[in-house]
């Protein structure tokens, strides 16, 4: 297998709504597009990183730089026998998860198209059916959060994530209990807190949440485990976990009981694979979360979404719930009980809408 050609774009997309965390208020998304030739045969990823260092050191401008300067000398025509084998090739380059997740996923995408495989069936998914929940940011009243989660739970989500920051946590966890007794619900706080807000964070305890997210530094998987041990919450690590050794720590330290798998947190499916079967080792279940992916991004969670382990709901949703019209054919719909079925295509199952791409690009870059 070898790579000819790699095309970097940039496309710029519109939210259908405002999405507010404790990192700030995001309306536009700015998305790095990665299209590959493999031996003639085209494969499609995205790269998660933000426009700012906040969630993630990377950025897309960072990751543009990384891809065209570094990544792709690696990789040009070099000769490797699977997708499976980029993350190796990538390994003398540290951190940049989000680049190479691009550009490895991409690959994947092509090695499927090439042996007419779903993606999916290529990782060795067994699930043909994925649950889904919705993730909700910060609202400007919580009577504006009651009416998005009754919008969302009429639409079918099986479970309900809110974000939290300092001062918006307690109450608005309170009033959807008392309307939505029986919802499952979580919260993410996307490191707002630190260990010195164990106190506050134990109130949460009252209401019976099925997890909370993320909620001190993102780099300090020491201090959850003390949180864990003075909450009876469920700690879920997002941002701590880049690595399998950063996994492997969490779980013998107990600093939480679920991992939120991001495909571009952890730099593609190779490693993605090694931390799900850690986790399955362990009796950690897994879900995967969400980064306003376009639908290619979106495409490839749901093939990630298919490995055993994935037991919980995780945050692909529909694209409208996002995107007043998408970049694949057909667009990705939830079923009205809350699922999405896997697609049984070749590849990621979708195909990229290359007009629209194009009507969207602000920047590209052909590597050769």
């Amino acid at each position: 297998m070898r790579l000819c050609q790699a095309t970097l774009r940039e496309i710029q997309m519109p939210l259908v709504r405002p999405f507010e965390t404790s990192f700030g208020r995001t309306t536009d998304r700015r998305i790095l597009l990665v299209e590959v030739d493999a031996d003639g045969v085209t494969g499609w990823g995205e790269c998660v990183a933000g426009e700012r260092p906040s969630y993630s050191p990377e950025t897309i401008e960072t990751a543009w730089l990384v891809l065209r300067d570094f990544i792709w000398p690696m990789l040009a025509r070099k000769e490797f026998s699977a997708a499976a084998d980029v993350w190796e090739i990538l390994s003398p380059i540290r951190g940049h998860n989000m680049a190479k997740a691009a550009i490895e996923a991409a690959t994947w995408d092509a090695e499927a198209r090439q042996k007419n495989l779903p993606l999916w069936k290529l990782l060795g998914g067994t699930l043909h059916e994925i649950p889904c929940g919705v993730s909700i940011g910060i609202q400007e009243s919580y009577e504006e959060l009651e009416r998005v989660v009754e919008r969302e739970l009429a639409a079918g989500y099986q479970r309900i994530k809110i974000k939290i920051k300092p001062g918006y946590e307690v109450e608005p966890v309170a009033r959807l209990r008392r309307r939505f007794p029986k919802i499952r619900l979580m919260v993410d706080a996307n490191s707002a807190y630190t260990l010195d807000d164990a106190p506050h964070l134990r109130e949460l305890d009252a209401y019976y949440l099925m997890m909370i997210e993320q909620p001190l530094g993102w780099d300090d998987i020491w201090s959850h485990a003390e949180l864990q041990r003075q909450i009876q919450t469920p700690i879920c690590l997002d941002e701590c976990i880049h690595t399998e050794e950063h996994a492997r720590a969490a779980i013998a330290l107990g600093a939480g009981r679920i991992i939120n798998m991001k495909l571009g947190r952890v730099g593609g499916f190779t490693p993605a694979r090694r931390i799900h079967d850690l986790c399955l080792e362990h009796g950690i279940p897994v879900w995967c979360g969400g980064m306003l992916e376009s639908g290619i991004g979106r495409a490839h969670n749901i093939a990630l979404s298919t490995l055993a382990d994935f037991t919980l709901p995780g945050d692909v949703t529909a694209s409208k719930r996002y995107w007043t019209e998408d970049i694949i054919d057909p667009e990705v719909t939830v079923m009205p009980q809350g699922t999405i079925h896997v697609p049984r295509a070749a590849g990621i199952g979708f195909e990229p809408r290359r007009e629209r791409i194009e009507q969207l690009t602000v920047r590209l870059e052909v590597l050769r």
